[in-house]
């Protein structure tokens, strides 16, 4: 078990005012003695709370999604999947969802990682790639005729 309470973080209760005529809330008395609010993350670690009004992972955020010869800047949640910018991306080029490779810091995201978690920040940027077997697979139905390989040929005589 993990003890969370250290002798210079707890006050005793003599020090806080509370028998005093002029005693003010508990939240002031709260924030005033340097009580520390903990909060757990998603992955399990308890940290201390941050005091800002937005912490990491929440509240919308501007990504600078660039490929290969343009960018878009996308507004989204911060605690969005990487599928989920993908059906935003489909809306904004001709690309679907599955024809879309995402990278971040190098490296290909899968559609169910969370963009917080793996570290996307306010106007970060993030690569978009066409997937290479799909556009092989454009590519040859566009030489073909849009024609699938099933259908029959026709018998030419001469």
């Amino acid at each position: 078990m993990i003890k969370l309470r250290s002798k210079r973080f707890s006050r005793s209760s003599s020090k806080l005012g509370h028998g005093s005529k002029g005693a003010s809330s508990p939240e002031k008395d709260c924030k005033n003695n340097g009580e520390i609010k903990w909060e757990l993350r998603p992955g399990g670690m308890l940290v201390q709370k941050r005091e800002s009004n937005q912490s990491a992972g929440e509240g919308v955020i501007a990504i600078r999604v660039s490929t290969v010869s343009q960018w878009h800047d996308i507004s989204i949640d911060a605690t969005s999947t990487f599928g989920e910018l993908k059906m935003i991306l489909s809306l904004v080029t001709s690309l679907e969802p599955r024809e879309q490779r995402l990278l971040f810091k190098g490296k290909e995201r899968e559609d169910n990682e969370f963009l917080h978690m793996v570290g996307v920040r306010d106007k970060d940027k993030v690569l978009l790639l066409e997937d290479p077997a799909i556009k092989e697979m454009k590519l040859l139905g566009m030489a073909r005729g849009q024609q699938p390989i099933n259908n029959a040929c026709c018998t030419i005589t001469a």
